[in-house]
């Protein structure tokens, strides 16, 4: 007997699917299957879905992994989970936040470091993509479904209009690329927006050495601020125009550029070039609070 999609379970239940939590449930079994394949989970991995909803892409993990940790924060999808797969021992329901599950835990109990499938919530989807790469010494590979203008920007190319701090920020820990495309009329409701699967697989060493990561995102994200000051302009709201000069001459950039043309090795020279320079000056910079990283 095979599971029932989204529109069956939400009306046995008698719900619907809230806007409020940006719920979106994929009813396209193409699509489900496609994202399966894509985790390239198999027998003896451990697959932590985030936003596993009503269960229909949890269901079709469980049959390709071992082991599948199905995290959910809205209470009624999590009764709907439990109810649903009560008989499936490869499914442990997980009622809590992707912005605060611990993924070390599970990888700590797991013979491989654990796959990350979701499709992610638009609204905090910059967020949670984030907290998984913080993480990333603990995971594989992540596998998410992003609206398809965040998936562009994540893998644009330098000097083009998609390039952005969300780009250098994760090509900087992360190796990215869009898998597939998601028209609206694969989901229920359908979103007004297209979606796509972005696979990601971390490595093992940033791609460009840094000394301290949260001054690493000011300089990244002062850089792209504003997009037509050129980078000594741009540079002036965490810097000081002389530690900026120095800086500039000591990574070799030239500082009538723009951010959008820096590689992601180019930001990581400027952002050391900064530090030396604003120590040297006595006056170390100080990252800026955060309460959570974003692009």
């Amino acid at each position: 007997m095979s599971y029932p999609d989204a529109r069956t379970l939400l009306r046995k239940y008698g719900l619907r699917a809230k806007k409020t939590w940006g719920q979106n449930f994929l009813v396209d079994e193409r699509v489900l299957d496609s994202i399966v394949r894509e985790s390239g989970c198999g027998e003896g991995d451990t697959v932590v879905e985030i936003g596993a909803g009503l269960g229909t892409l949890t269901v079709k993990l469980a049959l390709a992994a071992g082991r599948v940790i199905a995290v959910e924060r809205d209470r009624d999808m999590a009764a709907i989970l439990r109810a649903e797969l009560r008989g499936n021992e490869r499914v442990t329901v997980a009622e809590a936040n992707a912005l605060t599950f611990d993924y070390a835990a599970v990888a700590a109990s797991s013979p491989a470091p654990p796959i990350v499938v979701g499709n992610l919530p638009y609204q905090i989807a910059s967020p949670i993509l984030f907290r998984l790469l913080e993480a990333r010494a603990h995971l594989r590979r992540l596998v998410v479904m992003l609206q398809a203008e965040m998936a562009e920007r994540i893998v644009a190319a330098p000097s083009t209009p998609e390039y952005g701090a969300l780009t250098v920020m994760v090509r900087m820990v992360g190796e990215p690329r869009i898998a597939f495309r998601v028209p609206p009329h694969c989901f229920h409701p359908a979103p007004r927006v297209a979606s796509a699967v972005l696979r990601i697989e971390p490595l093992p060493e940033p791609r460009a050495p840094i000394t301290d990561d949260g001054w690493f995102h000011d300089v990244v994200h002062a850089a792209f601020g504003q997009r037509r000051k050129t980078l000594r302009n741009a540079l002036r709201t965490i810097a000081d125009p002389e530690a900026i000069d120095a800086a500039l001459a000591d990574a070799g950039i030239d500082g009538q550029l723009r951010g959008e043309t820096l590689d992601v090795a180019a930001f990581a020279r400027l952002s050391e070039a900064l530090l030396r320079a604003a120590h040297a000056s006595d006056r170390p910079p100080t990252p800026r609070p955060r309460g959570g990283r974003s692009a």
